[in-house]
């Protein structure tokens, strides 16, 4: 089914959600983790994304982001790294994984033997600065939220730790003000 979300204006940050297929935790290793960060790196680098924000947990990862061809930059984006992690599963021998990935996989995907990533990404145009600064904060505190950590800087994978002044694991595109 495809998302009824579309990016509209290229020049406004976006709210974006991606989910691994049947919520699987596979963002719980190390190596997994660095395949999203050396891929959003790379875009950011690359491709003109504007990371703003962003968490990376077990099974999902927020972001506000923006660029001139946001929906190919994360469309590439999600390409790349399903074929990383099933890759890395396939070396690293975690057959669960693979299996999980091949049994949860949607009928239409006739392209793959897996599905690493939940079909769409939801965009949601952040249209003032009010709106920015709640979806910032909503992303940040999702750790705190699921009880893995108390202060939302504590959580090594989002740019809570950026905006606290502390080191980041992925450079970000500093909100003004």
């Amino acid at each position: 089914m495809r998302t009824r979300y579309r990016i509209t204006e290229a020049n406004y940050p976006y709210f974006i959600t991606t989910t691994t297929v049947a919520w699987i935790p596979i963002f719980t290793r190390k190596p997994c983790i660095e395949v999203l960060i050396n891929s959003l790196n790379f875009s950011r680098l690359n491709k003109g994304l504007k990371i703003l924000a962003y968490v990376i947990m077990d099974n999902h990862i927020h972001m506000v982001v923006f660029g001139d061809k946001l929906s190919d930059i994360i469309k590439e984006f999600k390409s790349y790294t399903a074929r990383e992690i099933i890759r890395l599963a396939g070396e690293e021998d975690k057959s669960w994984l693979v299996n999980q990935l091949q049994f949860h996989k949607h009928d239409n995907k006739t392209d793959s033997r897996h599905q690493v990533w939940q079909e769409g990404f939801h965009p949601k145009q952040i249209y003032s600065e009010e709106v920015l600064r709640q979806k910032v904060e909503y992303l940040h505190f999702n750790p705190v939220r699921a009880g893995l950590v108390e202060k939302a800087e504590d959580w090594l994978y989002s740019s809570a730790r950026n905006y606290a002044g502390m080191p980041g694991v992925l450079e970000i595109d500093f909100l003004e003000g």
